[in-house]
């Protein structure tokens, strides 16, 4: 049995980039929203929040290392990966 994993992003109110991985992006989602989910999204003044890409794994390791090379460049860097997938911000 195969499970699928996700990195994915948002975007939140105050114009930052949030990265993380899950195997269930829809509730991963919800539970940044209520405020169940990282410290980071925890904070108010970056709600709402926008989910603006994800992408599929076939293993944790392989959505974790995403996120990792995600979270550890510059803005720039981020808006360029994202761009080159398709997704436009600001």
């Amino acid at each position: 049995m195969s499970d699928t994993y996700y990195f994915y992003v948002l975007l939140c109110a105050d114009n930052t980039l949030y990265g993380g991985f899950t195997n269930d992006v829809a509730q991963r989602f919800h539970q940044h929203e209520i405020g169940k989910g990282a410290k980071y999204t925890r904070v108010k003044s970056r709600h709402p929040l926008k989910l603006i890409y994800s992408q599929t794994f076939d293993s944790k390791s392989a959505a974790l290392k995403a996120e990792y090379a995600f979270k550890h460049q510059p803005r720039s860097q981020k808006l360029a990966f994202l761009a080159q997938h398709g997704v436009t911000v600001e």
